[in-house]
């Protein structure tokens, strides 16, 4: 059996972290003013690197958002393609995954 409010707890936790690594990229991104050449080019490279990050944490957010909306519906913990319970050991990894084993595979 699934323990919803710990789950709800450790996703919530999840999206405050995301959140807070998501404004410390976007201040770090808006702080890059260098007029040296060189510097500059140090710069976009981190940019990059930031910006992949920013990605990747906007994705993540939005997955656990569409999981939260789950728990709210009640549908949190099983396949959204096959209705199958989506095992405890794959919610241990992927606390947001909308697929059990099968479908994600």
């Amino acid at each position: 059996m699934i323990d919803i409010p710990r789950r709800k707890a450790q996703l919530e936790a999840r999206l405050a972290d995301l959140g807070a690594r998501l404004e410390g990229i976007e201040a770090e991104l808006d702080s890059h003013n260098s007029r040296d050449w060189e510097e500059l080019a140090t710069e976009r490279e981190t940019e990059e690197v930031l910006e992949s990050m920013g990605t990747s944490g906007q994705q993540e957010i939005r997955a656990i958002t569409a999981a939260l909306a789950r728990i709210d519906a009640d549908e949190y913990g099983f396949c959204v393609k096959c209705g199958a319970e989506i095992g405890e050991a794959r919610l241990d990894v992927l606390p947001y995954t909308p697929f059990c084993r099968k479908c994600a595979g």
